[in-house]
């Protein structure tokens, strides 16, 4: 399935801007059908450090690649009707003597640093029981690594990176779908998610759609600091567990995003984990502020929005939060010496609760209740943009008070350049 997109006549400049800062001295190499290269592997095993890689918008099955070429561009360029170049591994079948991913890893395994990864689709990464079922489309071994406009459907991981010290990575206007494992008797079986980060520096994660994982999580990250900013993280019909997991704490800020938890979830005790599998040295910071979310529960089993593990003892800060269970009963936190202010529990009048519209409507009892929350860490705790489907966002003003969960009534801006 190739996704599209519109309003393609402005998504060039990201792209443009990209190749134009490359160095002087860097190529420009092509991908598709009569081009240089076939296949977008061919072309990466020929590239130089800084090089731009642009990918034609068409299929390219069963291609796979390790690399360790640093600032490497991969950039696919759109088609007529938004499509993107799609890479599926769907044929590799992982056994001692036919082909399998790169390394019994991934689609891609950038071991290198500075890597973008822009527009493009992967499915159909898959490995045996033999080796673990946890095969992933982009399985991320080097440092630092930004992806942008993406789409990865129907892995078994759709990304996971390999607890890098140090390394920064960015995710954004991307979108994951129905990736992970839901055979009980696979290896992968809970342990595959549609994203997967580990010990890394920083996870930047804004403006993107994960829904609908098997089983695993819509979000899982292990990073010391974690910006999970302005997404929609929807179960909807899928069979996930968590949509927010962060099992060994980290400094994290989870402001402006739609969160619900579908009917057909794994786990319906719990939306946002935190701690729960204790302290790690690799994350120092026990601090999480979860700030103007929309929290939608659709299961009819009690829930506890926010689930935090005993090692989280410092006080978790929740503001401006709309926690909403629509058929059964709901409690904002597990933690007891949380900072809990101007949240609302109960229905706040969304515009489209069925069609995930977490708008309020006119005469919303959570319009003009919230609260200033302040700068702590010097990160601004203030929502500056909302969510706007698919994959984008728009500016955030306040008008008159702010109003509590993630959309301001009359108070969205300018969209973001998101194409």
């Amino acid at each position: 399935m190739t996704r599209k997109r519109k309003h393609l006549s402005f998504w060039l400049g990201p792209v443009a801007f990209f190749v134009l800062q490359a160095p002087l001295s860097a190529a420009t190499l092509h991908v598709g059908p009569g081009q240089a290269y076939s296949a977008p592997c061919a072309a990466i095993a020929a590239a130089s450090t800084g090089d731009t890689i642009l990918i034609d918008p068409v299929l390219y099955m069963n291609d796979t690649c390790e690399w360790k070429t640093n600032n490497l561009k991969l950039i696919g360029v759109p088609g007529p009707n938004g499509e993107r170049p799609h890479i599926d591994d769907s044929g590799l079948t992982d056994t001692p003597t036919t082909r399998h991913l790169a390394y019994h890893k991934g689609i891609w395994v950038p071991d290198a640093n500075d890597t973008l990864v822009a527009n493009i689709e992967f499915s159909g990464a898959k490995l045996s029981n033999d080796d673990g079922a946890n095969g992933t489309a982009i399985r991320i071994d080097g440092v630092n690594i930004t992806i942008l406009h993406c789409y990865f459907h129907d892995n078994q991981d759709g990304l996971l990176e390999s607890n890098v010290a140090g390394s920064k990575v960015v995710i954004k206007y991307s979108e994951f779908y129905r990736n992970g494992v839901s055979d009980p008797g696979s290896a992968g079986y809970g342990q595959t998610h549609n994203l997967y980060i580990g010990h890394c520096a920083t996870l930047e994660f804004a403006f993107n759609y994960s829904h609908e994982a098997k089983v695993g999580h819509l979000l899982k990250s292990r990073a010391r600091v974690n910006y999970i900013l302005y997404n929609r993280l929807t179960g909807e019909a899928g069979s996930d567990s968590y949509e927010i997991d962060l099992p060994n704490g980290g400094t994290s800020y989870v402001i402006g995003n739609l969160v619900e938890k579908g009917p057909n979830s794994q786990n319906d005790g719990t939306s946002l984990a935190y701690m729960e599998e204790g302290a790690n040295a690799s994350n120092p910071g026990h601090d999480l502020y979860v700030v103007s979310n929309d929290f939608v529960d659709l299961d009819p089993h009690p829930i506890t929005f926010v689930n935090i593990g005993s090692a989280g003892t410092t006080p978790a800060v929740l503001q401006n939060d709309i926690f909403y269970a629509v058929y059964g009963s709901g409690t904002p936190t597990s933690q007891a010496n949380a900072i809990l202010k101007t949240n609302f529990s109960g229905d706040p009048l969304f515009t489209n609760l069925r069609k995930y519209d977490y708008q309020l409507e006119m005469g919303s009892p959570a319009i003009n209740d919230g609260s200033e929350p302040g700068v702590v860490n010097g990160f601004d705790l203030q929502p500056k943009f909302e969510y706007v489907q698919p994959t984008c966002g728009q500016s955030r003003f306040t008008v008159g008070i702010i109003d509590i969960g993630a959309y301001e009534l009359g108070g969205g801006g300018p969209m973001l350049d998101c194409r």
